[in-house]
């Protein structure tokens, strides 16, 4: 029976956000544990499913996941990524692995260090020279050239939101195993594409993302391809690699992948200017105010507004102010029949001071810890309406969770560095997000759950580490021309087509 060796990395990195992300904030699980985790919509049990079906021995190490937030601390991740090579090592020693399986993010990045995927494949590569290493990607990868160097082929998700999780595993999965059966060598081409693209704008049920990803699909049916991805970036991450990328991944045709590479880089630079938010309803804060609540007079309702400048799904520090003070301070907040819902603030102090006193009155001062640009603390009184302690759910990390009820608005307050994700939430607080006027979401474009309920989205341009006006972001390390920061400039595929080092 052949062996293959599977494991996880999964962080997006935000360096404009202060907080460093440590052991803490990850959901690490190891060896066995790794099959006892086997999930809906996950690239990692996607994976392994996929090859225990076939009938291989998978080896397992490790899985480590967090909720985007600022950079990595380098003994965890060191810690970590030394792990997985001691568990590869150990397991080879006792019989010899046949291929490698990964699920990885690419838009990880550790403080002081740099990128995380890229030294991980390059010390697994080295250790096995001669066997097949594939892994499934984020759409928002940062592709880099050790990357690119040391795996032969990378797939990545086709959806944001990002539903083809299980899928986009099974394909790296099917990809080692045509490798393993067939003997096939992966070709992979990387093409950079100089754009920066802010994740709301890069939702696959709008243009231009829907023509790209059905061209990707189209591409993946042609004879000898056997992956083709578009790896978005994460505009909020400053480094040198920071960029759109094509990778394409081809049986023994080298030159295929390149042709097909350039033909897709082509195309996406074609539509640049093309890209633009989900909602047609993007608004500066106050007119974003204004339309919610003429909604609200008109009977619609529920109204979603996605507090997206502190987004921590795309690793804000989720504790800016500036959005909720505006709120708290218009009288029509206290005019609704029920209070408007806000999911929320990082705030442990804040949070825990909420322990054992639902039903109280009492003076609360929270947020601005970390996010202190246009944003300062805010003191206030009101009622501690739930509490529960240890809440988890949605891959999230354990910690307590309050609603805090103030100027006319439910605020969520936690623990732990979470994403507001999911309506589930709300309602395990006791709230009634599907009865409500107005629900606002530290969030970027709207999840399916937060869909299924909303009657009209608006998107707030919102301040904070996830600030969807590229242009305004003070970038000191991205290479330049690159647009939307410049747009005086030519771009010729097959000059951003990039070699490993071994051709």
């Amino acid at each position: 029976m052949k062996r293959v060796l599977v494991g996880a990395i999964h962080h997006e990195s935000n360096s404009f956000n202060p907080i460093i992300a440590t052991e803490e904030d990850f959901a690490v699980l190891k060896g066995e544990k790794l099959f006892e985790n086997i999930r809906e919509n996950d690239s990692l049990s996607g994976v392994i499913v996929t090859l225990k079906n076939a009938g291989y021995e998978v080896i397992p190490t490790v899985s480590a996941r967090a909720v985007p937030n600022g950079l990595v601390d380098y003994d965890f991740y060191m810690n970590t990524k030394n792990e997985i090579i001691d568990r590869a090592k150990k397991a080879n020693e006792e019989k010899p692995l046949d291929a490698i399986c990964l699920s990885l993010h690419g838009s990880m990045r550790i403080k002081d260090f740099g990128e995380a995927e890229g030294p991980l494949l390059s010390e697994l590569r080295e250790l096995f020279p001669d066997i097949p290493i594939y892994s499934s990607l984020d759409m928002h990868t940062t592709m880099t050239k050790m990357m690119h160097d040391n795996c032969d082929g990378f797939v990545g998700y086709k959806c944001a939101p990002h539903t083809d999780c299980t899928e986009t595993g099974e394909h790296a999965a099917k990809m080692t195993i045509e490798a393993l059966e067939d003997g096939v060598i992966g070709k992979s081409a990387w093409v950079k594409v100089p754009i920066l693209v802010a994740g709301e704008k890069s939702a696959t049920t709008t243009e231009p993302m829907i023509s790209l990803i059905n061209a990707l699909r189209e591409v993946e049916k042609r004879e000898g391809i056997m992956a083709a991805s578009y790896l978005m970036g994460f505009p909020w991450a400053d480094n040198e690699d920071s960029s759109v990328a094509v990778h394409v991944v081809a049986r023994d045709d080298q030159k295929l992948a390149d042709d097909v590479a350039v033909e897709l880089a082509k195309l996406i630079w074609s539509k640049r200017y093309d890209f633009d938010f989900e909602t047609d309803d993007v608004y500066h804060n106050e007119e974003a105010l204004d339309k919610a609540f003429e909604a609200v007079k008109k009977g619609v309702k529920p109204v979603y507004i996605s507090d997206s400048g502190d987004n921590p799904t795309a690793g804000a520090s989720s504790d800016n102010t500036e959005f909720l003070k505006l709120i708290i301070e218009d009288e029509r907040a206290m005019n609704l029949d029920m209070p408007i819902i806000y999911g929320g603030f990082y705030d442990p102090i804040a949070t825990k001071k909420c322990e054992n006193k639902v039903g109280e009155e009492i003076t609360l001062t929270f947020g601005a810890h970390f996010d202190k640009v246009g944003s300062s603390p805010i003191e206030i009184k009101g009622i501690v309406k739930s509490y529960i302690k240890d809440w988890t759910k949605f891959k999230f990390p354990k910690g307590d969770i309050a609603v805090f009820s103030a100027g006319g608005v439910d605020i969520i307050i936690a623990e732990q560095h979470i994403g507001y994700t999911d309506p589930e939430l709300y309602r395990d607080l006791g709230l009634k997000p599907d009865e409500a006027n107005i629900i606002i979401c530290k969030l970027g474009y709207l999840t399916p759950g937060h869909k299924a309920i909303s009657k009209r989205s608006i998107m707030a341009l919102t301040k904070g580490n996830t600030n969807e006006d590229l242009k305004s972001i003070d970038y000191k390390l991205v290479k330049r021309p690159i647009f939307p920061l410049d747009e005086d400039f030519e771009y010729n595929a097959k000059d951003y087509l990039i070699r490993k080092e071994s051709e």
